[in-house]
């Protein structure tokens, strides 16, 4: 090592240190004088050129040395509104995103409407990333809102004030080369899924129709019946619940074989078998409204067409008690004006009109319906209505079996298989042999919480309805007998009095002729 100190180095080294030294200061001098040269020039030129030149060449110096990577992602903008009315994709993207909650997310929504039976948790959207995967390809959304200020107008009381407008949206990124399969394939789906969403959250109504003042007002629907709770017998209600899984399924088959888009029920049994019940849980198996009609209020076939036209897709039309709730005409006459109620004009509501609405031309006015009617008498109908095509599905809702008891038992009792109370045999063996419904069994287990008091009142009642039968039973076999007795005894009594007659004819004719003779 060579000490610092200039004058213990050669002269050799010592020199070589001055001339750098030298070249330095130099230098320095050069740049320093270059510098301000340029700035000089700088300044000169920047008085010289316009401000939109010199922009313009500082972008092109920027892009050309600090050029930036390719960009292979692409972004698609979804705002709230177009326009002046809402964007259908943006609020199906709210649906959809709302549910997508993963353990990852650090903030969620909740909230609860006071038509909701319970509390929604949904993902807090706004400063969140959502990440999405769909077929392998990685999917990103993101929530935007910006607000823009803007001034009333002068005419305002508050013209210092500014109005804030408000900018909602979606943006989603992904690589550019699956456009089009995002597009075809992705979109939709999103669709499908709001939909379904919406579907399951669908508060569900009932509507009843007064068709002759044109007016109608409807309530929700909350009604507890579903299948797990009607009490019927467990291979009709799987066949019940198949065929409306398989009509849901097939709406590419209607529109194939070219047939509208619905579905016939008739359901028919003794009353309190449980027909209303079984409707309120196909509207809530399937999350259908219903349209309960009343054929008593129309006097016209374009008050049913009016009605038809009312009614959304994705519905249930109900007619209750259709033998006795209207007397319905044929196809030529109509009710007279002689027999028609006081102040209202004469029902012109014709069978050929509600044929009509089950499977004529006014049948295709809508998508996915189901259309019902009951009936405690099936033998009392129009054989018109009973033809196939028109009322596809017969359903008999008889007396109560020992397997809707056994559901009764679970819903009001909580008495299952597992667990069977020892009383239960004694009853389902009375239900064989008893006509009684299901009703009649509801309202005797709801009679005590205790299930021993309820079953043994239980059993009361149906030996007390079974001995009530047995005498209607005979009495009604003695008045038939007695009525036959009548029938053959008037029978033998108008016999010999034709035979009387037949005599005294005979002798008169003789008498004649012998007076004739003499």
């Amino acid at each position: 090592m060579f000490p610092l100190n200039p004058k213990h180095m050669p002269k050799s080294v010592a020199s070589l240190i001055s001339d750098y030294a030298s070249s330095l200061i130099s230098a320095y001098a050069s740049i320093t004088a270059l510098g301000m040269l340029f700035h000089a020039v700088v300044k000169e030129l920047k008085d010289l050129i316009p401000q939109w030149v010199r922009s313009y060449i500082y972008l092109k110096v920027q892009n050309y040395f600090f050029k930036p990577p390719p960009n292979d992602h692409l972004t698609l903008v979804i705002k709230q509104t177009s326009g002046i009315v809402l964007n259908e994709v943006y609020e199906k993207v709210d649906v959809y995103l709302g549910a997508k909650i993963s353990p990852s997310d650090t903030r969620l929504e909740l909230s609860k409407t006071y038509r909701q039976k319970t509390i929604s948790l949904a993902i807090e959207k706004r400063g969140q990333v959502v990440k999405d995967t769909f077929d392998d390809i990685e999917l990103q959304w993101c929530y935007i809102a910006k607000s823009n200020k803007s001034s009333k107008t002068n005419n305002s009381p508050a013209a210092d004030d500014e109005e804030v407008k408000h900018h909602c949206g979606f943006e989603l990124t992904f690589n550019k080369k699956h456009k089009s399969k995002e597009m075809d394939s992705y979109m939709p789906y999103v669709f499908a899924q709001a939909n379904s969403i919406r579907q399951r959250e669908k508060v569900l109504k009932l509507y009843c129709s007064a068709n002759y003042s044109s007016s109608r007002s409807s309530i929700d629907l909350v009604h507890p019946a579903t299948f797990d709770t009607v009490a019927m017998e467990p291979e009709l209600k799987k066949m019940i619940i198949d065929d409306l899984d398989r009509f849901l399924e097939r709406r590419e088959l209607y529109k194939k074989v070219g047939k509208a888009w619905k579905r016939g029920y008739l359901l028919y049994g003794p009353p309190g078998t449980g027909k209303s019940s079984l409707i309120a849980a196909i509207a809530n198996y399937l999350k259908f409204d219903i349209y309960d009609l009343e054929l008593s209020s129309m006097f016209s076939n374009s008050d049913l067409r009016r009605v038809l036209l009312s009614t959304t897709n994705r519905s249930i039309v109900v007619i209750e008690d259709i033998d006795c709730s209207v007397k319905i005409n044929n196809r030529e006459t109509a009710m007279s004006s002689k027999t028609a109620t006081p102040g209202y004009p004469a029902s012109k509501f014709t069978l050929s009109g509600l044929l009509n609405f089950i499977d004529g031309l006014w049948s295709c006015c809508g998508d996915e319906r189901i259309i019902i009617f009951t009936t405690n008498h099936k033998d009392k109908l129009d054989p018109a209505l009973l033809r196939p095509g028109r009322m596809d599905v017969h359903i008999h809702l008889s007396y109560c079996t020992p397997n809707g008891f056994r559901t009764l038992a679970s819903n009001y009792l909580g008495i299952h298989e597992s667990n069977p109370h020892h009383i239960c045999g004694e009853i389902e063996s009375l239900i064989e042999s008893t006509e009684v419904t299901p009703a009649a069994v509801a309202e005797a287990l709801m009679k005590s919480d205790d299930a021993d008091v309820v079953l043994e009142g239980l059993v009361k009642f149906l030996k007390e309805k079974k001995a009530a039968d047995d005498e209607l039973k005979k009495a009604k076999k003695a008045d038939e007998e007695r009525t036959k007795a009548a029938k053959e005894q008037g029978t033998n009594k108008a016999e010999r009095q034709e035979r009387d007659e037949d005599v005294s004819t005979n002798c008169e004719k003789n008498w004649q002729k012998r007076e004739a003779t003499f």
